[in-house]
Protein backbone atom coordinates (compact mmCIF):
# COMPACT_ATOMS: atom_id res chain seq x y z
CA UNK A 1 0.00 0.00 0.00
CA UNK A 2 2.94 2.69 -0.81
CA UNK A 3 2.55 2.89 -4.42
CA UNK A 4 1.93 6.36 -6.28
CA UNK A 5 0.03 4.56 -9.49
CA UNK A 6 -2.42 2.00 -9.44
CA UNK A 7 -1.29 -1.06 -10.10
CA UNK A 8 -2.50 -4.26 -12.19
CA UNK A 9 -1.09 -8.17 -11.23
CA UNK A 10 -1.60 -10.79 -13.61
CA UNK A 11 -3.49 -14.19 -11.98
CA UNK A 12 -1.20 -15.94 -9.80
CA UNK A 13 1.01 -13.12 -8.98
CA UNK A 14 -0.68 -12.34 -5.78
CA UNK A 15 1.20 -13.18 -2.58
CA UNK A 16 0.12 -16.04 -0.03
CA UNK A 17 2.04 -15.00 2.97
CA UNK A 18 2.98 -17.34 6.26
CA UNK A 19 -0.34 -17.10 8.16
CA UNK A 20 -2.46 -15.65 5.13
CA UNK A 21 -5.57 -16.92 5.03
CA UNK A 22 -7.22 -15.93 2.09
CA UNK A 23 -5.97 -14.35 -1.45
CA UNK A 24 -8.68 -12.20 -2.83
CA UNK A 25 -8.45 -12.71 -6.81
CA UNK A 26 -8.94 -9.67 -9.40
CA UNK A 27 -7.62 -6.85 -11.22
CA UNK A 28 -5.99 -4.82 -8.08
CA UNK A 29 -2.42 -5.72 -7.03
CA UNK A 30 -3.49 -6.29 -3.22
CA UNK A 31 0.27 -7.11 -2.54
CA UNK A 32 1.28 -4.34 -0.12
CA UNK A 33 -1.46 -4.75 1.89
CA UNK A 34 -0.82 -8.84 2.08
CA UNK A 35 3.17 -7.72 2.95
CA UNK A 36 1.63 -5.52 5.39
CA UNK A 37 -0.59 -8.15 7.16
CA UNK A 38 2.23 -10.67 7.32
CA UNK A 39 4.32 -7.92 8.65
CA UNK A 40 2.15 -7.14 11.52
CA UNK A 41 1.68 -10.75 12.50
CA UNK A 42 5.25 -11.69 12.22
CA UNK A 43 6.13 -8.37 14.46
CA UNK A 44 3.39 -9.47 17.24
CA UNK A 45 4.75 -12.35 17.67
CA UNK A 46 8.02 -11.56 18.50
CA UNK A 47 6.45 -8.80 20.78
CA UNK A 48 4.40 -11.77 22.72
CA UNK A 49 7.55 -13.77 22.95
CA UNK A 50 9.74 -10.89 23.72
CA UNK A 51 7.04 -10.12 26.19
CA UNK A 52 7.44 -13.49 27.98
CA UNK A 53 10.85 -14.06 27.60
CA UNK A 54 13.19 -11.02 27.88
CA UNK A 55 14.83 -11.25 31.04
CA UNK A 56 13.81 -8.04 33.55
CA UNK A 57 17.10 -6.84 34.18
CA UNK A 58 17.86 -6.73 30.54
CA UNK A 59 17.47 -3.25 30.34
CA UNK A 60 18.87 -2.23 26.80
CA UNK A 61 16.72 -5.14 25.48
CA UNK A 62 13.66 -3.27 26.81
CA UNK A 63 14.96 0.03 25.35
CA UNK A 64 15.37 -1.17 22.29
CA UNK A 65 11.78 -3.02 22.40
CA UNK A 66 10.43 0.23 23.27
CA UNK A 67 11.62 2.04 20.18
CA UNK A 68 10.74 -0.83 18.39
CA UNK A 69 6.76 -0.62 19.57
CA UNK A 70 6.87 2.98 18.61
CA UNK A 71 7.80 2.15 14.63
CA UNK A 72 5.43 -0.87 14.80
CA UNK A 73 2.91 1.20 16.28
CA UNK A 74 2.98 4.20 14.18
CA UNK A 75 2.72 1.97 11.00
CA UNK A 76 -0.33 -0.10 12.06
CA UNK A 77 -1.77 3.39 13.11
CA UNK A 78 -1.00 4.93 9.74
CA UNK A 79 -2.61 1.70 7.85
CA UNK A 80 -5.86 1.40 10.07
CA UNK A 81 -6.36 5.21 9.60
CA UNK A 82 -6.50 5.32 6.07
CA UNK A 83 -8.78 2.33 5.64
CA UNK A 84 -11.46 3.98 8.22
CA UNK A 85 -10.36 7.60 6.42
CA UNK A 86 -10.11 6.51 2.38
CA UNK A 87 -10.78 2.78 1.54
CA UNK A 88 -13.98 1.92 4.05
CA UNK A 89 -16.21 4.68 2.70
CA UNK A 90 -15.36 3.92 -1.07
CA UNK A 91 -16.71 0.39 -0.43
CA UNK A 92 -19.49 1.39 1.82
CA UNK A 93 -20.51 3.88 -1.44
CA UNK A 94 -20.64 0.74 -3.58
CA UNK A 95 -22.29 -1.74 -1.70
CA UNK A 96 -24.57 0.59 -0.79
CA UNK A 97 -25.63 1.45 -4.45
CA UNK A 98 -25.90 -2.31 -5.00
CA UNK A 99 -27.88 -3.23 -2.33
CA UNK A 100 -25.56 -5.55 -0.91
CA UNK A 101 -26.55 -5.66 3.06
CA UNK A 102 -23.84 -8.57 4.01
CA UNK A 103 -21.24 -6.08 2.20
CA UNK A 104 -21.80 -3.43 4.69
CA UNK A 105 -21.70 -5.35 7.90
CA UNK A 106 -18.46 -6.09 6.86
CA UNK A 107 -17.20 -3.07 6.26
CA UNK A 108 -18.98 -1.92 9.61
CA UNK A 109 -17.46 -4.57 11.22
CA UNK A 110 -13.55 -3.62 10.19
CA UNK A 111 -14.12 -0.27 11.36
CA UNK A 112 -15.37 -1.70 14.53
CA UNK A 113 -12.92 -4.14 15.19
CA UNK A 114 -10.19 -0.81 14.82
CA UNK A 115 -11.92 0.20 17.63
CA UNK A 116 -11.46 -2.96 19.59
CA UNK A 117 -7.84 -3.29 18.80
CA UNK A 118 -7.14 0.16 19.71
CA UNK A 119 -6.67 0.16 23.71
CA UNK A 120 -4.68 -2.98 23.48
CA UNK A 121 -2.29 -1.90 21.45
CA UNK A 122 -1.96 1.51 24.52
CA UNK A 123 -1.49 -1.33 27.30
CA UNK A 124 0.85 -2.94 25.36
CA UNK A 125 2.77 0.51 24.10
CA UNK A 126 2.09 1.77 28.46
CA UNK A 127 3.93 -2.27 29.31
CA UNK A 128 7.00 -1.62 26.87
CA UNK A 129 7.49 2.13 28.15
CA UNK A 130 7.14 1.14 31.64
CA UNK A 131 9.79 -1.81 31.00
CA UNK A 132 12.53 1.00 29.39
CA UNK A 133 11.89 2.81 32.19
CA UNK A 134 11.21 0.85 35.93
CA UNK A 135 10.75 -3.13 35.28
CA UNK A 136 9.97 -5.23 37.25
CA UNK A 137 8.59 -8.63 37.10
CA UNK A 138 4.65 -7.19 37.74
CA UNK A 139 4.83 -5.10 35.00
CA UNK A 140 6.56 -7.79 32.37
CA UNK A 141 3.48 -10.22 33.07
CA UNK A 142 0.93 -7.60 32.78
CA UNK A 143 2.57 -6.78 29.20
CA UNK A 144 2.40 -10.64 28.17
CA UNK A 145 -0.97 -10.49 28.92
CA UNK A 146 -1.49 -7.78 26.86
CA UNK A 147 0.65 -8.97 23.63
CA UNK A 148 -1.11 -12.13 23.89
CA UNK A 149 -4.66 -10.52 23.79
CA UNK A 150 -3.59 -8.47 20.79
CA UNK A 151 -2.30 -11.29 19.22
CA UNK A 152 -5.80 -12.68 19.26
CA UNK A 153 -7.60 -9.61 18.29
CA UNK A 154 -5.54 -8.74 15.40
CA UNK A 155 -5.14 -12.25 14.11
CA UNK A 156 -9.18 -12.31 13.81
CA UNK A 157 -9.06 -8.73 12.46
CA UNK A 158 -7.03 -9.62 9.44
CA UNK A 159 -8.52 -13.00 9.05
CA UNK A 160 -12.17 -11.13 8.88
CA UNK A 161 -10.42 -8.14 6.48
CA UNK A 162 -8.61 -11.32 4.39
CA UNK A 163 -11.60 -12.88 3.30
CA UNK A 164 -14.17 -10.53 3.79
CA UNK A 165 -13.20 -7.14 3.08
CA UNK A 166 -10.44 -7.67 0.46
CA UNK A 167 -12.76 -9.68 -1.99
CA UNK A 168 -14.93 -6.61 -2.12
CA UNK A 169 -12.20 -4.93 -3.06
CA UNK A 170 -11.29 -6.56 -6.14
CA UNK A 171 -14.89 -6.76 -6.99
CA UNK A 172 -15.86 -3.53 -6.87
CA UNK A 173 -13.03 -0.61 -6.39
CA UNK A 174 -11.72 0.61 -9.73
CA UNK A 175 -8.18 1.43 -10.17
CA UNK A 176 -8.30 4.88 -9.57
CA UNK A 177 -10.18 4.10 -6.12
CA UNK A 178 -7.36 2.08 -5.00
CA UNK A 179 -5.10 4.38 -6.07
CA UNK A 180 -6.37 7.40 -3.68
CA UNK A 181 -5.96 4.47 -1.09
CA UNK A 182 -2.22 3.66 -2.23
CA UNK A 183 -1.47 7.65 -2.40
CA UNK A 184 -3.15 8.20 1.37
CA UNK A 185 -1.23 4.87 2.41
CA UNK A 186 2.16 6.63 1.45
CA UNK A 187 1.91 10.62 2.66
CA UNK A 188 4.13 11.79 4.70
CA UNK A 189 6.86 9.75 4.19
CA UNK A 190 10.18 10.18 4.82
CA UNK A 191 13.35 8.77 4.13
CA UNK A 192 14.00 7.52 7.70
CA UNK A 193 10.10 5.79 7.16
CA UNK A 194 11.28 4.56 4.29
CA UNK A 195 14.14 2.85 5.25
CA UNK A 196 12.72 1.30 8.06
CA UNK A 197 9.73 0.12 6.04
CA UNK A 198 10.97 -1.50 3.57
CA UNK A 199 13.65 -4.00 4.97
CA UNK A 200 10.41 -4.19 7.49
CA UNK A 201 8.10 -5.02 4.63
CA UNK A 202 10.80 -7.70 3.23
CA UNK A 203 11.52 -9.36 6.31
CA UNK A 204 10.64 -13.13 6.37
CA UNK A 205 9.36 -13.41 2.10
CA UNK A 206 10.95 -15.91 0.40
CA UNK A 207 13.27 -15.05 -2.49
CA UNK A 208 10.51 -15.63 -4.37
CA UNK A 209 7.80 -13.65 -3.02
CA UNK A 210 10.33 -10.81 -2.84
CA UNK A 211 10.97 -11.23 -6.94
CA UNK A 212 7.00 -10.99 -7.02
CA UNK A 213 6.91 -7.63 -4.96
CA UNK A 214 10.26 -6.47 -6.65
CA UNK A 215 8.94 -6.68 -10.24
CA UNK A 216 5.95 -4.43 -9.37
CA UNK A 217 7.64 -2.42 -6.87
CA UNK A 218 10.38 -1.41 -9.04
CA UNK A 219 14.18 -0.36 -8.43
CA UNK A 220 13.90 2.04 -6.23
CA UNK A 221 12.43 -0.80 -3.50
CA UNK A 222 15.12 -2.35 -4.38
CA UNK A 223 18.02 0.14 -3.71
CA UNK A 224 16.41 0.96 -0.15
CA UNK A 225 16.13 -2.33 0.43
CA UNK A 226 20.04 -3.21 -0.22
CA UNK A 227 20.96 -0.13 1.59
CA UNK A 228 18.51 -0.59 4.51
CA UNK A 229 18.57 -4.17 5.23
CA UNK A 230 21.63 -4.73 7.02
CA UNK A 231 21.16 -1.82 9.34
CA UNK A 232 17.36 -3.10 10.14
CA UNK A 233 18.51 -6.41 11.02
CA UNK A 234 21.38 -5.29 14.10
CA UNK A 235 18.45 -3.67 15.42
CA UNK A 236 16.23 -6.56 15.64
CA UNK A 237 18.66 -9.24 16.59
CA UNK A 238 19.13 -6.04 19.60
CA UNK A 239 14.99 -5.53 20.35
CA UNK A 240 14.27 -9.15 19.78
CA UNK A 241 16.89 -11.29 21.86
CA UNK A 242 15.33 -13.08 23.40
CA UNK A 243 11.82 -13.93 21.74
Amino acid sequence: MTTATPRRTAPGHLLDLPGQTFVAEGPLDLNGMYMAHHAFRRDLARFAAAARNTPVEAVDVWRALAVRWERFSDILHHHHTTEDDVLWPQLLDLVDASGDTEGRATLEAMEAEHELIDPLLRSCADGVAAMARTPSTETRDRLAAATAATVESLSHHLRHEETGALPLVQSLLSAEGWDRVEQAAGSGMTPRKLFFLVPWAADGLSTEQLETVLSTMGGPFRVVLRLARGSYQRRERVAFRFA
